[in-house]
């Protein structure tokens, strides 16, 4: 019997943690930006609704991947709701449906799809963007994205040294004490993100934050770059000037160029859209070329693809019908 005849799966977080894996994610969503770059998925969606203290987005996006899958990923964030709720910042759904007669194959917890996604995406980004032979990674921002960010990059490049800033000093300690032994790496607490950067061969910024935190000069030859935090017109991490004067690669051109790093680079009037090097997916599909020097620096602008969401969430949705994990409801009872 089919699932859908069954009824809609439901699956909380910590059975989408169990059942997706970093490295799993990775392969999905290497696969959804080659296809993207391919022309083999239609551009994907996005929507933003602000409200005080927070706001809302949802992304949608539809890929064939041996069955036709739609997702809507719909996230909540809400800076202040630790101290004031006792909730979490960010909380949302996936939505998975069958794109050929529009039944909701599953309901899903969308925190670790999210999180692990974001880590992939910088991953594929540096395999083809990065320069070989990275020793030295400088991290902005402690929290759960940033330690998939490290664990991350630690899978493509041979990385050993991590600098990592946080603006809670015990934040960035308590990261380094987690994965210093696990990746067998030396993580070291900084207090100068700036500064970090200056040494380091590879710039991950995953921040709220609403200031520039990389400059130009902050920026040596040869570095990989990835912004990962600006993900709202109000968040920015990367100066105009460092996206000017270097080679940038987007995950959706009008997504940053609305919502990202570029947004603000436009706005600036120091670039054009028609400035941007290409869109990480033709890069991944071979329309487009990736780093093409030792000394270029080459940025990556993350705003989060949802063809990546609707890959990440057809892996999970699969092997929880496979392992007869969750619990399925009936919308239509």
């Amino acid at each position: 019997m089919a699932v859908q005849d069954q009824g809609t799966l439901v699956l909380t977080r910590t059975e989408v943690a169990k059942i997706l894996d970093l490295d799993t994610c990775i392969e999905a969503v290497e696969r959804a930006n080659r296809m993207y770059g391919e022309g083999l998925a239609p551009a994907p969606a996005i929507m933003g609704v602000h409200v005080a203290d927070g706001g809302f987005h949802t992304k949608g996006g539809v890929l064939d991947l041996g069955r036709l899958y739609f997702v809507a990923k719909t996230n909540a964030n809400f800076m202040r709701n630790r101290e004031r709720h006792g909730l979490p910042t960010i909380q949302g759904t996936v939505v998975l449906h069958d794109a050929t007669n529009g039944f909701p194959l599953a309901v899903m917890d969308s925190i670790e799809i999210s999180i692990l996604r974001t880590g992939a995406a910088t991953v594929v980004a540096a395999k083809y963007l990065a320069r070989r032979g990275t020793a030295v990674v400088a991290v902005a921002g402690a929290g759960a994205q940033g330690r998939v960010q490290l664990r991350a990059v630690a899978r493509v490049l041979p990385v050993e040294r991590a600098l990592v800033w946080d603006i809670d000093p015990a934040r960035a300690a308590a990261l380094g004490d987690e994965l210093g032994a696990e990746l067998g790496i030396e993580i070291v607490a900084v207090d100068d993100y700036r500064k970090a950067a200056r040494d380091a061969d590879v710039c991950i910024t995953c921040t709220p934050s609403e200031e520039y935190i990389l400059d130009e000069e902050d920026v040596r030859p040869g570095t990989f770059v990835a912004g990962v935090g600006a993900d709202n017109p109000h968040k920015r991490e990367l100066s105009p000037a460092l996206l000017a004067r270097n080679t940038v690669v987007v995950d959706v051109l009008e997504q940053c160029a609305t919502i990202g790093d570029l947004h603000h680079a436009l706005e600036a009037g120091a670039m054009t859209r028609d400035d941007v090097h290409a869109e990480l997916g033709a890069v991944v599909a071979g329309r487009a070329a990736g780093r093409s020097s030792d000394e270029e620096i080459t940025i990556f602008d993350s705003t989060g693809m949802a063809l990546q969401d609707v890959a990440a969430a057809a892996a999970v949705y699969e092997r929880a019908v496979a392992s007869g994990t969750g619990r399925t409801i009936d919308f239509g009872g």
